[in-house]
């Protein structure tokens, strides 16, 4: 089976049979994995992804907000007003939702 250098670290560190680990290692290597993906210009920011979404429609005054379908992607439920013109975005996630008015 292979494991991920960081899971490795991990599995090594907590096989040396002390009761501290050391982490340090770890740290080193997520901060390395972050700045390798900060100084990639080609992939988006999270933000800049979820804001490529367009406003969801909703008839209703009060939204409920979930996150994502997938429950690994799901947050607490936010509960949404859609009084104001503009569109309304989830603290948790960042959808952003607009009331749809009807017009008889």
């Amino acid at each position: 089976m292979a494991y991920s250098g960081v899971l490795k670290t991990l599995i090594s560190s907590s096989c040396l049979g002390s009761t501290t680990r050391n982490f340090s290692l770890v740290s080193t290597q997520i901060s390395n994995h972050t700045a390798k993906w900060m100084q990639d210009t080609s992939k988006k920011y999270p933000m800049e992804l979820i804001n490529e979404v367009p406003p969801i429609k909703v008839e209703g005054r009060i939204v409920a907000c979930e996150g994502d379908n997938n429950p690994a992607l799901e947050h607490p439920i936010e509960f949404i007003c859609l009084d104001l013109k503009e569109s309304t975005v989830c603290k948790y996630c960042g959808l952003r939702y607009v009331q749809e008015h009807h017009h008889h």
